[in-house]
Formats: C-alpha cells, structure tokens, sequence
C-alpha cells in the first residue's frame, strides 16, 4: 500500500499546526481562544504523527509527537503529554540505533510520571532505557543505573516480582563488570526472598549458585563459608547439581588440578547446559589454578 500521500498531508498538518501556535502566542490570538488555538496544535500534531508512522518515516513521527508533548505540559495535560513523548521515544527508536533521542523523549515522560505518582509505569520506561543502553548503546554502566532505579521504584509499589527481575540483572552485569561484591548481595537477596516462595523457590539455588561462583573468584576460603551459609539457609541447595559442582570445583581447585576442575565442568554441562554468564566465571575461577591454560576444553 503506497502511504506516500499520508506523508505529504503530515506535512500539511505540521505547518497548519504551526501556524496555530504562532497565532496563540500573539497578543490577539491571546486574547481570543489561544488556548484552543493551542489544543487544536496539539491534536493536528498528534494526527501527522500518526500519518508519519503509517509512511515510516519515524524520525517526523518522533517530531510531531515531541510536538504534541510540548504543547499538552503548556496545557497542563500532564498524562497525555507523558503519553505523547512515550510515542515519540517509541517512533525514534526505529529512526535512530542509537537511541539518543528515544531515550531523552523516555526521561521526560518519567519526570512526568514520577511527578504525578505513578512509579509502576515510570519504572518500565526506565527498563525501555536500559535496555537500549545494553543493546544499542552498550553502556552498561547506564544499563545498571536504570534497572536499579526500576527495581527501587517496584520495590516501593510492592511489586517484588518485577524488582527482582530487575535486580538480577544488575547482578548479572556487575559481576561482568567485576564488581563481585555488589552481585553477592543482589543474588542473596533475591535468593532470600524467592526461596519462601513455593512458585520460586526452585530458582533459588540457580542465585546461590551464582553467589557462590563470585564468592569463589574473589576468594576460595569465601566461597566455602559462603556454601555452607547457603546450604543452612535453604537445605535444597544441599542435593543440587550445582552444589556437587561447586565442591568438586573447590577440591580441585585446592589441589590446583586443571584437568580435574575442567572435567567438573564438562560432566555438568553436559546436563544443564552453560550459559555465557556461567562460562565466564568458570572460566575466571580457573584462570587462579596455576599454570593453567585459561580454556575449558
């Protein structure tokens, strides 16, 4: 379907709108109705927005519906303006890899939101930013920043499903980033309040395994006292997989044997399948076993 005729009368309703603001700011036109001048705009702005995206031409798209947010705040329309740069962020986000403009159009939507209450709704903006930040920008600095803002916002609405989800992925990253002492944390926490939970507390062990394993990188000694903390704290963790893992780990690596630590590995692996994550913190782990080769093959 050929949407080129919607993309020219967007045009014509962006200038139209124009024209309407202008007028609205003059000493006539602020006289006689300039607010309705200035609600028609918005509407005009709204409707070429709309053409826009059904032409894909998504940068206008994020223009006029920056437009519309602009005017609805003069208006003191403060949802539907929030509303409008929540499109505009969407729309720039398909015109721009980057994500620079969605992400200043998100921001103000949240000012907006947080402004008025609604931390729910502020908070899944902020995980839409972090995960630009994480995909397109790679900046993971940005990325823990926005999902720890989120979880704190759920937190704050007691929605600790959501936060937690949040939190573990600011675990995760921090251990990549090597900051192993704040992904402890988080992972126990986490783990603390799903293990309780009779629909999460399967997943408990996977946090207090990953405890571990930062645990075990920093210190070995650590680790051990961290195990037996976890396995009194949540006795399921005591016949998992993954704790067998960890103590054949522990073991071999007190003996500095590479070939023994590897072949652990691989006898796990091949049951429950390695993520990047877990590879790359065995592979840290081992990395301490001397003379090692720095691989898991």
């Amino acid at each position: 379907m050929d949407n080129s005729g919607k993309e020219k009368e967007a045009m014509q309703l962006m200038a139209e709108a124009d024209k309407k603001v202008k007028a609205s700011g003059s000493f006539l036109g602020g006289m006689f109705g300039g607010n309705h001048k200035v609600e028609d705009a918005c509407e005009m702005y709204a409707r070429a927005a709309n053409m826009f995206k059904m032409a894909k031409n998504w940068s206008a798209a994020g223009n006029a519906f920056c437009q519309a947010a602009r005017l609805h705040m003069q208006l003191q329309n403060k949802l539907d303006s929030a509303t409008s740069f929540v499109d505009a962020g969407n729309a720039y986000k398909k015109a721009d890899p980057q994500g620079e403009l969605a992400i200043n159009c998100l921001n103000q939507a949240i000012d907006i939101y947080t402004d008025m209450g609604r931390f729910t709704i502020a908070a899944k903006h902020h995980i839409t930013i972090a995960e630009i930040y994480e995909s397109e920008l790679v900046d993971i600095e940005k990325a823990i920043a926005h999902y720890e803002q989120a979880a704190d916002y759920y937190k704050g609405e007691e929605s600790n499903s959501s936060a937690n989800k949040c939190l573990l992925k600011v675990g995760h990253y921090s251990a990549q980033l090597e900051q192993y002492q704040k992904a402890i944390e988080i992972y126990e926490q986490v783990a603390m309040s799903t293990m309780d939970n009779p629909l999460l507390k399967y997943n408990a062990k996977e946090y207090f395994f990953k405890a571990s394993l930062c645990h075990f990188i920093v210190d070995e000694l650590n680790a051990k006292l961290a195990i037996e903390k976890y396995e009194e704290m949540f006795p399921a963790f005591s016949d998992s997989r993954e704790l067998k893992l960890l103590k054949k780990l522990l073991e071999a690596h007190e003996e500095q044997n590479s070939e023994a630590f590897t072949e652990a590995v691989k006898e796990f692996d091949s049951v429950s399948r390695l993520d990047q994550w877990l590879t790359t913190m065995l592979l840290r782990i081992k990395k301490t076993i001397q003379g090692d080769a720095g691989d898991l093959k």
